[in-house]
């Protein structure tokens, strides 16, 4: 037996579920209807699926069935992690019979006298005493006589007070206690909070079941008659068959392999928001009206049930997508044979700098076909009931907080329902010599057509890009690969305040399955700094200046200047509390997604370097600085003499007790050493104790921080551990590339921590169950490692490794994981990128006859 491809469709929307519940009936669904019921046995390939199922994270499975409890154990063998509810839903608990009121077992006990006294009339009939409730089987006894005995029930103890009737196949039960399938159904859901619910039956009890049903849930009816039920199985074969396919989607979304890869979804980008783009058109991300706001899409951390945007032919046999941004910009191309359909995020008419409350995500189709389009808006991660309203010129999204339409004249939409939610759903004609711009207009409710044209819009937002990449000076080592990335990074700032967000996503995991997965969409003042400083060594510098402005304002507004925090909002606020969002699956099944991040409040000693290091690059540039930004060197290099001495959390953010972090105590070298020279160069004065701060720190350093069992620098003073983050003593200068402890911390490194083209953090215990893939950034500090100490061949091949990760469109996330071959994490992500730049720069610099790869 095939499945149904409308069925297998939700099944696979069923899979990607946060909290998902099977329910089934029992007899005539997993068992087949039988003479003699005590033989009803289960289908062998239907209970290994039923328990397979019971096995998956966040999955849950009832049977529940007209039999008794103990029945019921009995024929199923009481599996795992299944639940039993017998009696329609009275057993609930197997003391259940202990708790039935007096005046119940009294009327259970004269139904039950009653039936006796029938069943003895004729051969056939059978009875079954439960808890609640008492059955009347009339399977094997003839027509005549089973028409008698049942209208001696309907007249006499089926009019009793306080008796139920319900019918069934062949059977007439009468029971005590109020209940029927549908409310074991609901308070079943309830118990586990199921996001959506998998309920097959056969019979006219389990009608009640499917009458509870709505919005992603499924009902699938066994059998002949008429039903609630939208799909239709022949027999309990084919129950199997769908159990085992459900069984399959759900273990591949969880082990990822169904999951579109991280590094294959495009961007899109207005400077105050991004879109993620997957392969074929599909919107699956985007947070509004910035960044870091609840999403309106978030199909990537949960599956269509939160919320997507496609278009693609009308026929799914249409080929593969072919998926390209038109020359340096975000114009996201994806065509098919005769479609093409181009995203982009409104740049024209000075928006990027304009306060974040008013996007337009602009989708135009064009070619000849037939194009199906699904707008399916998820207002506040889906928490929030989206409903729609159709006007001739689009829809209008209701009851939101800000004004949300879809421009889309001439498009006829249908609205369906989905719980509490709508899907709109269109099939368009595409006129060869007219392109379809459907237009998501977000802040504001007018449908009417806008005063500047599209295309004139669009060729401004190519503009804002090319015009911005054509001016780099790019290396001519992996120069389209430099050039992408650097768009990315000028992707991630924040036009209205200068701010760098570190990645564009919450959540995306640091490992399949785990709970590694963290809230990126903010401003890291270390990370910025580290983006800002690699765009002004291809160029531009005024990304670096608009940051440095953004931190002068936080830095003018501490108590303290030394208690600068090491995350910020875009805007410069303090994070909301780190919080889940239960509702949501996460991607491939990880779990939990977090909006906010508790590592706010931590000590990160280390962010002090990257600022200053900033103001020293942007100096020997001759960019415009100013007292400002001599005031802020003076601020954090006092800072670094405050608080220097005190253990932290370091740059991995380690959620344990503090310690003395070795990248930590170099980038506070870092600070004062810079700081020397920034005194010199652009103040024309002296600081001598910053300069005793300096080599006192250094000193420090090179006696704690060596560790001669491992002949390297360690990752605390405390431990004998090594993390990526040792290799700083070479790229900072610390000590010289010739030095013998810098080839063999290198070699460190590379034993314990690289993986093929990747490099983890640390592979120590750090407080967190599981595991995490190896971290880009880490892997390009590497690479300049390698070519500093004059191991360039080598250097080399790993960076034609690391190019290799990068995804379809030239994107990378937070990490790699060398065994799947697959990108992990945060995506896009400003360190991976500005890694690759810093790596192609120190590659192309060694190449020609300039000394250094630059510091930090």
């Amino acid at each position: 037996m095939t499945i149904p491809p409308e069925l297998d469709g939700h099944l696979q929307r069923l899979a990607r579920m946060p909290v998902l519940m099977i329910a089934t009936d029992y007899d005539g669904t997993l068992a087949p209807i039988v003479e003699n019921p005590s033989e009803a046995h289960p289908d062998r390939e239907a209970m290994v699926a039923v328990c397979r199922l019971a096995e998956l994270a966040h999955t849950h499975v009832s049977i529940i069935s007209g039999r008794s409890l103990r029945d019921l154990a009995g024929l199923t063998g009481a599996p795992d992690g299944v639940r039993l509810i017998g009696s329609h839903g009275s057993e609930f608990d197997p003391d259940f019979a202990t708790k039935l009121p007096a005046e119940a077992v009294a009327l259970r006990e004269r139904v039950h006298a009653d039936f006796v006294r029938i069943a003895d009339t004729h051969q056939g009939f059978g009875i079954e005493t439960k808890p609640a409730s008492v059955a009347f089987h009339y399977r094997n006894a003839g027509e005549a006589a089973a028409e008698e005995a049942l209208d001696q029930i309907l007249k006499g103890p089926a009019t009793y007070e306080g008796v139920q009737v319900k019918r069934g196949k062949k059977v007439l039960e009468l029971a005590v206690v109020a209940t029927n399938k549908g409310e074991a159904l609901r308070t079943a859901r309830q118990r586990v909070g199921a996001s959506a619910v998998l309920f097959l039956g056969d019979d006219v009890t389990d009608e009640d079941a499917f009458a509870t049903l709505a919005g992603p849930d499924v009902g699938v009816k066994v059998g002949e008659g008429e039903t609630l039920a939208g799909f239709r199985l022949g027999d309990t074969h084919a129950v199997s068959r769908v159990l085992a396919r459900l069984y399959e989607l759900r273990a591949a979304w969880e082990g990822g392999s169904e999951a579109v890869a991280i590094e294959d979804h495009a961007m899109l980008s207005d400077q105050r928001t991004i879109a993620l783009v997957a392969p074929g058109a599909r919107i699956v991300w985007c947070c509004l009206p910035r960044i870091d706001s609840p999403s309106l899409f978030s199909e990537l951390v949960c599956g269509p049930a939160a919320g997507y945007f496609v278009v693609r032919p009308a026929d799914e046999d249409g080929g593969e997508a072919r998926v390209r941004y038109d020359g340096d910009t975000f114009h996201l191309c994806t065509e098919w044979d005769g479609i093409t359909v181009t995203d982009w995020l409104d740049c024209s008419g000075g928006r990027v700098m304009q306060r974040a409350g008013r996007s337009d995500l602009m989708r135009e189709v064009t070619g000849t076909g037939r194009v199906r389009i699904e707008f399916s808006p998820r207002v506040d991660f889906g928490r929030v009931p989206t409903r729609m309203r159709m006007h001739e010129d689009g829809l209008i999204l209701e009851d939101t907080f800000d004004p949300i339409v879809l421009r889309s004249p001439g498009v006829v939409w249908e609205l369906h329902e989905e719980g509490s939610h709508q899907t709109a759903v269109a099939e368009v004609d595409l006129d060869p010599d007219t392109p379809l711009v459907l237009q998501l207009r977000y802040g504001t409710g007018s449908l009417r057509e806008a005063i500047v044209r599209p295309e004139q819009r669009s060729e401004q937002t190519r503009q804002f890009w090319s015009g911005w990449a054509e001016h780099l000076t790019l290396p001519a080592i992996a120069t389209e690969e430099v050039r992408r990335s650097a768009l990315a990074l000028k992707a991630l700032c924040h036009g209205p305040s200068g701010a760098i967000v570190a990645a564009g996503t919450t959540s995306l995991p640091e490992w399949i399955g785990g709970v590694r997965n963290w809230d990126y969409r903010y401003c890291w003042p270390r990370d910025a700094s580290l983006a800002a400083a690699a765009l002004a060594r291809l160029g531009s510098t005024g990304e670096a200046m608009r940051l440095l402005d953004w931190l002068l304002q936080i830095v003018d507004g501490l108590a303290s200047k030394d208690r600068l925090m090491p995350i910020y909002t875009v805007a410069g606020g303090m994070l909301h509390p780190e919080a889940e969002i239960g509702e949501l699956s996460g991607y491939a099944g990880s779990r939990p997604v977090r909006v906010g991040n508790a590592a706010a409040h931590q000590v990160q000693l280390d962010v002090f370097g990257p600022i200053v290091e900033l103001v020293h690059r942007l100096m020997g540039m001759g960019a415009p600085l100013s007292a400002d930004h001599w005031r802020l060197v003076e601020a954090m290099v006092e800072a670094v003499g405050l608080r220097w001495r005190e253990p932290d959390h370091g740059i991995w953010e380690i959620r344990t007790a503090k310690r003395h972090h070795l990248h930590s105590k170099i980038m506070c070298w870092q600070t004062a050493r810079l700081g020397v020279e920034i005194a010199e160069q652009f103040a024309g004065i002296e600081r001598p104790h910053w300069g005793e701060l300096r080599d006192e720190i250094a000193s420090e350093i090179l006696v704690k921080g060596w560790c001669e069992d491992l002949k390297s620098f360690a990752s605390t003073y405390e431990s004998s551990d090594v993390d990526a983050g040792v290799l700083h003593v070479v790229l900072s200068g610390l000590i010289a590339p010739d030095d013998p402890r810098a080839a063999s911390t290198i070699e460190t490194v590379e034993h314990q921590l690289r993986g093929g083209a990747g490099v983890w953090r640390y592979r120590g215990d750090d407080g967190l169950p599981g595991s995490e893939g190896a971290f880009n950034l880490c892997t390009t500090w590497l690479i300049r490692a390698q070519a500093m100490c004059g191991r360039v061949e080598e250097a080399r091949e790993l960076f034609e490794a690391y190019l290799g990760l990068c995804g379809s469109t030239g994107l990378l996330p937070e990490e790699y994981d060398p065994e799947s071959g697959r990108g992990l994490g945060n995506h896009p992500q400003a360190y991976s990128h500005l890694g690759l730049i810093e790596a192609a720069l120190c590659l192309s610099e060694l190449a020609a006859p300039t000394p250094g790869c630059g510091a930090g």
